[in-house]
């Protein structure tokens, strides 16, 4: 299940946003070579990624920013420049850019700082922009849950396009990761759930001063839990259906 596109374009042009993502891809650019070295690779992990049992001992603190710049390959970097062109747009529009700046760049810190409660002697590299995207994910649950998100759902060969709420897709992948937070050894590597757990969790309270500020609960219902802005009509909602064949 992939979200690929909301209804709710922003009322200005997102240049934080744009630039957050241009810079994430031109970072990536510039250590891909080292894909084919796996050694140098993980020598440049060690040098810039995120090292809990590091950050425990009182070493390593860069770490929490400059991993937030760093993917593990295209498939990482491309899941999370899709979920930040999402929501990263009317999360700027009220924040304004600098603030949506500041903010993108705390709900990372607490999340690298989540992860490094949860797996304080791991010594596994944790690298990628999830926890900070994730915060603006929790900002957009809280601010907008009723815009519409576009999901592509893919089963085997079932391909379909449906319309959901906001806070029914961010819930289900919140979950997702608080469960798999639960089931998941943090020290091993892998998913870092804890980290997007955190950085989700994190997003909403950075919020919160926003959202009284913006009138409360008096925001919501002004703008029918939508961004303030006109919806977006797209010609096509779905996909055809391919059916497997008897």
């Amino acid at each position: 299940m992939f979200p690929f596109r909301d209804h709710n374009p922003s009322g200005r042009t997102p240049f934080v946003t744009y630039a957050l993502i241009a810079v994430n891809i031109a970072v990536f650019l510039s250590y891909w070579h080292l894909f084919a070295d796996p050694r140098a690779l993980n020598n440049f992990y060690f040098q810039y990624a995120l090292i809990p049992a590091a950050v425990s001992t009182g070493q390593g603190f860069e770490g929490l920013f400059t991993s937030m710049f760093l993917h593990g390959g295209l498939m990482h970097l491309g899941g999370n420049m899709l979920f930040l062109w999402i929501f990263g747009d009317n999360m700027e529009d009220e924040m304004g850019h600098l603030g949506f700046l500041a903010f993108y760049i705390m709900a990372g810190l607490l999340a690298g700082f989540v992860h490094v409660v949860f797996a304080p002697g791991s010594a596994v590299p944790t690298v990628g922009a999830s926890g900070a995207i994730a915060g603006v994910m929790g900002g957009y649950l809280l601010l907008f849950p009723r815009a519409k998100v576009d999901i592509l759902l893919i089963i085997v060969i079932f391909f379909r396009v449906f319309t959901l709420p906001a806070w029914i897709m961010l819930l289900i992948w919140f979950g997702m990761q608080f469960f798999g937070g639960l089931s998941a050894d943090p020290n091993t590597g892998g998913v870092a759930y804890w980290a997007h757990a955190g950085g989700f969790v994190a997003g909403i309270a950075l919020t919160f001063p926003l959202f009284l500020r913006l009138g409360g609960p008096r925001f919501w219902h002004t703008n029918d839990f939508h961004p303030p802005h006109p919806e977006a009509k797209y010609d096509r909602s779905s996909i055809p259906t391919i059916r497997r064949r008897r």
